[in-house]
């Protein structure tokens, strides 16, 4: 391979696999210079230069002038240093010029090695650093194949793991089918980097909606707090930062399409849109959506509620298998004590005393049908 072959090779290398030539050039310096000090034991202070545009190499030799030369691999007389310099002088440190042909092929070998060490290096790298910057964000993937337990992802020029803890349980992928994975974490090792990807987290949840809606992706609607039990329900709290955006409404879009498109990447899994409130008994109120609540009392400093429904809406407060009550719990970051009114006679005298009015349900509806409504508008569940 001569000179203008090399520069083309390292061109090939550099847009391949997105390793700059500029650090390839400097790989190739340091391969040489390790070549020439282990083909000359003595050898100190070496120096290589390469052209970036031609490709020739020089080395060189950084000898002190003197008048006698005792080592010739650290020394030059001044007669020959003069002939590189004509005004080199003794005491001077100067440059000669080594014969690569000196190496050997033992020297040219080991630096071969060096090169092709270094570019493995710098790809790993480059790898490394593009899918570092996609650390919490989505990517899209192909499944390549089912290791025991967990699957191989192909994210193109690097593989990720989608293990058993970060897979929806109802969930099942076939190789080549495509997938869009939350990055988890990267992680960098010998053999390239290790890219975990979750498909469980509730930020995979709050990303789709980032890529999905607009409003979201610009700040003007911000998700305050996201709650999710995976391959099930998930509930999330939305607030406007503009009063003329409604956010429930956004994040649903018209005739429910942005939700529908991120339901149907989660497989059917049902979402909650509930408004965000600083006041926590109305956020409350809004997180056990769609059951209706009569009162909730909050204490702010124990982080802890107890929320009061009627009689007939305590199996749909607490949800199947207590999902609703423990998805709000976690939304809102308050321990939620839910009772019905017959079972909270002990609560009522205590906050309402003789104030306190009990509702039919038909009385219940009518008082409460427009609140109601609110809480409907960001419930999906088709």
């Amino acid at each position: 391979m001569d000179n203008l072959e090399l520069i083309a090779a390292l061109d090939i290398l550099e847009k391949e696999k997105d390793i700059s030539k500029d650090v390839l050039f400097e790989s190739i310096e340091n391969a040489l210079i390790t070549a020439y000090k282990n083909s000359n034991a003595k050898a100190e202070n070496v120096k290589v230069t390469m052209n970036r545009e031609t490709g020739e190499i020089h080395v060189y030799s950084e000898k002190e002038v003197v008048e006698s030369v005792e080592d010739k691999t650290t020394q030059i007389s001044l007669e020959d240093a003069r002939k590189i310099n004509k005004k080199a002088a003794v005491g001077e440190t100067i440059c000669e010029e080594v014969d690569a042909k000196d190496f050997g092929r033992i020297a040219v070998g080991a630096a071969k090695n060096v090169i092709t060490q270094k570019i493995r290096e710098e790809e790993r790298k480059s790898v490394f650093n593009k899918f570092s910057e996609l650390e919490k964000s989505i990517v899209t993937g192909v499944v390549q194949r089912v290791n025991g337990r967990n699957y191989s992802i192909n994210l193109g020029k690097a593989d990720a793991i989608l293990t058993e803890n970060e897979q929806v349980k109802t969930e099942v992928f076939k190789p080549t089918e495509r997938i869009k994975l939350y990055v988890l974490e990267v992680k960098d090792n010998a053999k390239g980097p290790r890219i975990i990807v979750s498909r469980t987290h509730p930020d995979f949840v709050k990303k789709l909606f980032e890529a999905e809606v607009s409003e979201v992706k610009d700040g003007t609607v911000e998700i305050k707090s996201i709650a999710r039990e995976a391959g099930s329900r998930t509930k999330i709290a939305v607030w406007s930062n503009n009063p003329d955006v409604d956010p429930i409404g956004a994040c649903v879009g018209q005739n429910g399409a942005r939700v529908n498109s991120i339901v149907s990447e989660l497989r059917g899994e049902k979402i909650d849109i509930i408004n965000w409130d600083e006041n926590p008994a109305v956020l409350i109120e809004n997180a056990l959506s769609p059951a209706k609540v009569i009162t909730v009392i909050a204490d702010e400093d124990e982080k802890s509620a107890k929320v009061i429904v009627p009689d007939y809406q305590l199996s749909l407060a607490i949800g199947k298998e207590g999902q609703n009550a423990r998805l709000a719990a976690r939304l809102t970051g308050f321990k939620v004590d839910i009772r019905s009114e017959s079972q909270a006679a002990d609560w009522i005298a205590e906050y309402f005393g003789d104030e306190y009015v009990s509702y039919s349900e038909d009385e219940y509806e009518e008082e409460f049908d427009e609140s109601y409504d609110e809480n409907e508008e960001g419930n999906y569940d088709e």
